[in-house]
């Protein structure tokens, strides 16, 4: 028994409001079937003991340590910029919109 109907796919597409051809719906219906019926068979390997992992292989962080420095102050910061107000950057409207 297939993992999911092709009504399925077809309820899955409306809902997300995707316009899919007849023939996508046999291809993607079949697609679906098997990434399905593989996470099943995957679902039936795992043991409780094992824990749960994102890759098999192990990972580090490899970030830099936080260490304050001084930063720029408001004035430095606005200093290149062609229009500033009240410690802000300036920028044209975009939206059309007035606030």
């Amino acid at each position: 028994m297939p993992a999911i109907s092709r009504d399925e796919v077809a309820h899955l597409a409306r809902l997300s409001r995707l316009a899919l051809s007849e023939a996508e719906l046999d291809q993607f219906a079949g697609q679906l079937d098997s990434i399905l019926s593989h996470v099943r068979t995957i679902s039936e390997v795992a043991a409780a003991d094992v824990p749960a992992t994102a890759s098999p292989n192990p990972t580090t962080n490899v970030t830099r340590p936080d260490v304050v420095v001084p930063c720029l102050t408001p004035q430095e910061a606005l200093s290149g910029a062609p229009a500033a107000e009240e410690q802000k950057f300036v920028v044209p409207q975009i939206l059309g919109e007035a606030e």
